[in-house]
């Protein structure tokens, strides 16, 4: 016997025809939930219905080999067709329902904490950037004889988005210690959240080779490098961390090899793992700047 999914139903089929069938409720949100469901490679409750007191089960889908023998190139499923339109499904109901899974999809992605930690970040970029316009504001003000109270608003502006500033760093700080453990304890929260800033996410930073993350934030630097010649980059945002930017000139390069090579494990640890190894990666990070020191 074989198990069948659409998006309108799941069916068991032989050669002789469907033999035993559970239509879905013809409601787009309905339909749109099972769509979810298979996406996300999860068993319907109606195929482990259908399926079950069924001797022998051949699936197509990866997903259901809990449930039957797994033969995607079972010519059967080449074969055999099930009509939407014989069990009064229109192409319609279809449309409507994808719509809905492509808007919970984006709606899911716009959530992401990453996406967060981006947006914090520019944020405290154009923050930072206002308070050094008013602090310029401030000092050349402060050059002419003025009463205070007359100086008084810009003073509570630039109070108050200093004051901005510091509680989106502690945010900023919370959040990076929930979801990238690993990149927060290697390179520290700020840095490793301009990194994933850079990357473009988590995910992307995650997959990116050590040499790529070693100069993230150095884009302009190594575009003249391409462009005019001389010396390529050595280190882009990861300069700002102590152990590289106050060791000699000479080691920051190798430096800042290394803690690219484990802020790449680190971020895989993250994302795709959720294992907290930093404490190894620290240990042996310490090994190999003595090792560096000493050369």
């Amino acid at each position: 016997m074989y198990l069948i999914t659409k998006w309108f139903g799941t069916f068991t089929c032989n050669n002789k025809g469907i033999q035993n069938k559970i239509l879905f409720k013809k409601d787009e949100k309905e339909i749109a939930k099972k769509l979810q469901k298979i996406n996300n490679r999860e068993i319907l409750s109606e195929e482990k219905k259908i399926s079950k007191g069924v001797k022998q089960i051949i699936v197509s889908e990866k997903r259901l080999e809990k449930i039957g023998e797994y033969k995607p190139n079972d010519p059967f499923f080449k074969t055999f067709e099930i009509n939407p339109e014989e069990f009064n499904f229109k192409q319609e109901l279809l449309n409507k329902a994808t719509n809905i899974v492509a808007k919970n999809k984006v709606k899911e992605k716009l959530a992401s904490e990453d996406l967060q930690i981006i947006q914090m970040v520019n944020t405290l970029d154009d923050l930072i950037q206002t308070s050094n316009l008013l602090s310029e504001r401030l000092d050349a003000w402060q050059v002419i004889p003025t009463p205070k109270k007359k100086m008084q608003p810009l003073q509570n502006t630039y109070s108050t988005v200093n004051n901005e500033i510091k509680k989106l760093e502690d945010q900023i700080e919370n959040d990076m210690e929930n979801i990238a453990p690993n990149i927060c304890n290697i390179i520290g929260p700020h840095i490793g959240a301009r990194l994933i800033s850079l990357a473009g996410g988590m995910e992307r930073l995650a997959i990116m080779p050590a040499s790529t993350i070693q100069i993230l934030g150095a884009e302009k630097a190594l575009f003249r490098f391409k462009k005019e010649g001389g010396k390529p980059p050595k280190h882009g945002v990861i300069f700002q961390h102590q152990h590289i930017n106050k060791s000699p000139r000479n080691l920051r390069g190798r430096i800042a090899r290394l803690y690219a090579t484990k802020i790449s494990i680190a971020a895989k640890a993250d994302v795709f793992t959720k294992r907290n190894i930093s404490e190894e990666l620290n240990k042996d990070i310490g090994k190999r700047m003595k090792e560096i020191k000493n050369l």
